[in-house]
């Protein structure tokens, strides 16, 4: 897939606010500090789509982009982290789970997971909420390049092994580096692939 043209379309602060949902979408999340701005910015090649910072928890409202006028990316707020009170987190909470559950045109949600650190139980339990409800969704590990490849197998199969001890088969994995534009191919691909699906609905 070539990105042709990238459109910023708004900054919802609840599900009904976000944009028609005329066009197939896939959401962008993980844990603060996960590095899903990077990931963002590597997959569209624009240095600043995503707001990056070093300050984990930064996206607190659902970002959307129109990609070639053909299908949104959107960039959810992280959890597990975040400079903020409780009642706000738990507003993030809201905004994403009724995102998640309620949003018709989403086509597969993207769970970002540090390479580093692929056991970590608020990455388990997303997973199993996604699971529960039935939602569709692939594994992006991200960071990948600062892990050895033995390393990354490592990280893999132990991330396999823990979720086949709670699921019957994995979601697809997706193994990416911002910094050497590692996956970004593979995740295109699978993109323009499934935006197909939506074709024929």
């Amino acid at each position: 897939m070539v990105i042709r043209r990238i459109k910023f379309t708004g900054s919802s602060p609840s599900l009904k606010l976000c944009p028609s949902e005329d066009f197939p979408e896939y959401a962008f999340t993980g844990r603060s500090n996960v590095g899903k701005s990077s990931l963002i910015n590597m997959l569209c090649q624009r240095k600043s789509l995503a707001r990056i910072s070093s300050t984990p928890g930064k996206t607190q409202l659902i970002n959307h982009f129109l990609i070639n006028d053909e299908w949104y990316l959107a960039d959810l707020p992280g959890y597990g982290y975040a400079k903020t009170g409780k009642k706000k987190i738990g507003e993030f909470e809201k905004l994403v789970i009724d995102y998640i559950l309620y949003r018709e045109n989403l086509m597969s949600l993207f769970l970002l997971i540090d390479a580093r650190h692929p056991d970590l139980d608020n990455d388990k339990k997303f997973m199993d909420f996604l699971g529960v409800h039935g939602i569709p969704f692939v594994i992006v590990f991200t960071k990948a390049d600062k892990l050895s490849s033995n390393q990354v197998k490592k990280s893999k199969d132990l991330f396999l092994r823990n979720t086949l001890q709670r699921w019957e088969t994995s979601p697809d994995i997706f193994l990416t580096s911002a910094r050497n534009r590692l996956g970004r191919e593979e995740v295109l691909d699978f993109i323009e692939r499934t935006n197909l699906m939506f074709k024929k609905r």
